[in-house]
C-alpha cells in the first residue's frame, strides 16, 4: 500500500516555526559567544543581531498565522 500523507498548511507552518526558533537560538548562542570574547567583531555581531531580529519577526508572523482571530 502506498498511502501518502500530505501535510496540512498548519503542519507546514508549525514545522517552519520550529526551524526558525532553532535558528534563532543558534544565533543567540553565537552572539553570546562572540560577545564574551575579548576581541569583539562589532560588524559580525551587528549582522548576527540583525539576522536574529529578522528571524524574530518571521517567527511572530507565523505565530500570528497559527493563532485564530477571536472577535471580542
Amino acid at each position: 500500500m502506498n498511502a501518502q500523507h500530505e501535510m496540512s498548511h498548519e503542519e507546514i507552518t508549525r514545522a517552519k516555526l520550529e526551524v526558525l526558533r532553532r535558528e534563532h537560538r543558534d544565533l543567540d548562542e553565537a552572539i553570546a559567544a562572540l560577545s564574551s570574547q575579548s576581541l569583539t567583531h562589532s560588524l559580525t555581531l551587528q549582522r548576527l543581531k540583525k539576522q536574529k531580529l529578522a528571524l524574530k519577526d518571521r517567527i511572530a508572523r507565523l505565530e500570528d498565522e497559527l493563532t485564530p482571530d477571536i472577535i471580542a
